[in-house]
């Protein structure tokens, strides 16, 4: 045998490995008995995650519409690791509630190291067991209702700065209008570091500070990530020697740093306490006897939960209102004039409800993915059961759910009344296990009331001095951006912000 035909032979045999390693497990689900979706050598069920043609979500859509009517639950393959989807409200309630228990951690934390990602790994939603029992227990009382109307009047100080900041950018605002994200992520930058560190970002001024480049490059997911991610799926083992961080080393030491100087300022200046998070964070740091590292990464989630979802479902507001002049009227008749007090500003059931219909349409979470942590069996429609074991993982179709018109009426319409408390309010749909804006369960969003102040104070003051057009530069469906992990409009929101005299 020739010397060129041996070295073929031996590369086909290569390539024969592979495709047997990439593919050998395919039929998992059907020797269990339940339906599995199609899958692709390397790219298992979900080829968006590396085509980058079109959000990842839209394969998770598209195997919820061809399995839902005959199955409650369905296999699939991420890269080559066998994953079962819910495709029933009644499961996904469970998974995130009612049976806890048995998905008790976020599958993200399989990906973080202490070690390499000192932000991330101890943010409360990646962490594991009890260590996150403990972790929520701490933070929670930090964003307690009490410690955010404290910081209320903060919240209303920068709103009227966002206004006369909105008021500047028109006098300069181009033909295709003002980015909205770009300009929310203001705002949540300046409320969120002034309410939670006692600083000004400086966001609306022509020279902010670091603090808001950092912020932008803060969820900018490098490509090494996600071939991490990938690779980690392909073979788990490497998890155990090898990982890769979500925030880049000159972001994390630029936190740090900017925490242990407000640390310091806060600690010489105690005439200046306040009853912020940060103030809280000290008092916890005495009672526990936290060190540096441990207190920067506590006070970390505060930061790093605030500024870029909240800039989203801003945005994302705002682009939607623009769409429906007539419920910015009703808005507009909600709020009044006054100057509303934290109890009248927690009492505006209009603008709770756009909030709600605006994280129906685009969510925070797209596809929940839950770690089993006890042995759990899933009964499918046709009777068979499936077992999962701890170590599997569990993926909730967030989006599909809110957006299945078996249970909201027009899907694809703004319609803020679904979602006012006459009509059962947004625990009636999270109740069914169809609406999950903020989470469920023992692990709903610890920062919500925070969030729902920031978002209508700055509506508050956005509707009254302002009518709002969308821009022509922005599409008018809601097709999601290719790449993001959350819901973001593809190719942004532009708007244009005309001031009421």
């Amino acid at each position: 045998m020739c010397p060129v035909t041996t070295i073929l032979l031996g590369l086909l045999g290569l390539l024969a490995l592979v495709y047997v390693f990439l593919t050998w497990n395919f039929n998992y689900w059907k020797k269990r008995g339940i339906s599995s979706a199609k899958a692709w050598p390397f790219v298992g069920s979900l080829p968006s995650v590396f085509t980058q043609k079109r959000n990842m979500v839209y394969d998770i859509d598209e195997i919820y519409n061809q399995y839902k009517d005959s199955d409650s639950i369905v296999g699939l393959f991420n890269t080559r690791l066998p994953q079962l989807l819910v495709l029933t409200p009644e499961y996904a309630h469970k998974v995130f509630s009612s049976d806890f228990r048995s998905f008790h951690d976020n599958e993200m934390g399989l990906f973080t190291d202490k070690k390499v990602d000192k932000i991330l790994a101890n943010n409360p939603f990646v962490l594991f067991g009890n260590e996150w029992k403990e972790r929520r227990a701490e933070v929670t009382p930090g964003l307690s209702a009490n410690r955010v109307k404290a910081v209320y009047p903060v919240s209303q100080d920068v709103c009227k700065k966002f206004v006369d900041y909105i008021k500047k950018q028109i006098k300069m605002a181009p033909a295709d209008g003002i980015n909205a994200k770009d300009l929310c992520l203001c705002y949540t930058t300046e409320v969120v570091s002034d309410c939670v560190l006692g600083i000004s970002a400086q966001s609306f001024t022509d020279n902010p500070t670091q603090l808001v480049g950092m912020i932008k490059k803060v969820f900018d997911q490098s490509f090494g990530f996600i071939f991490f991610t990938i690779i980690a799926n392909l073979w788990p083992p490497i998890r155990k020697f090898y990982t890769v961080p979500l925030f880049s080393k000159d972001v994390e030491n630029f936190f740090f740093d900017i925490m242990k100087k407000c640390i310091l300022l806060r600690k010489e200046n105690p005439i200046q306490q306040r009853d912020d998070f940060l103030n809280y964070m000290l008092t916890l740091q005495e009672k526990k006897g936290l060190d540096t590292l441990e207190l920067t990464s506590h006070t970390m989630t505060f930061l790093t939960d605030g500024f870029e979802t909240t800039a989203g479902a801003l945005a994302h507001i705002l682009l939607l209102l623009a769409r429906n002049p007539e419920t910015i009227r009703k808005l507009r008749e909600e709020v009044g004039t006054k100057d509303l007090s934290f109890e009248e500003l927690s009492e505006l059931p209009y603008m709770e409800a756009c909030i709600h219909e605006t994280m129906r349409i685009f969510p925070a979470v797209l596809v929940a993915r839950k770690l089993v942590t006890e042995t759990y069996e899933f009964v499918n429609k046709n009777g068979v059961t499936v077992k999962v074991n701890p170590g599997d993982v569990v993926l909730v179709p967030v989006n599909s759910l809110q957006n299945d018109p078996q249970y909201y009426e027009d899907p694809e319409k703004f319609k803020p009344e679904r979602f006012l408390e006459s009509n059962g309010g947004a625990k009636k749909y999270r109740d069914q296990g169809v609406y999950f804006g903020f989470g469920d369960g023992p692990r709903i969003c610890p920062g919500m009331k925070f969030a729902l102040t920031q978002l209508k104070a700055a509506l508050v003051d956005t509707v009254r001095n302002f009518d709002i057009k969308v821009n022509p530069k922005t599409r008018t469906d809601n097709r999601f951006d290719d790449t993001y992990f959350m819901a973001a409009l593809k190719g942004g929101v532009w708007l244009d912000f005309k001031e009421l005299k």
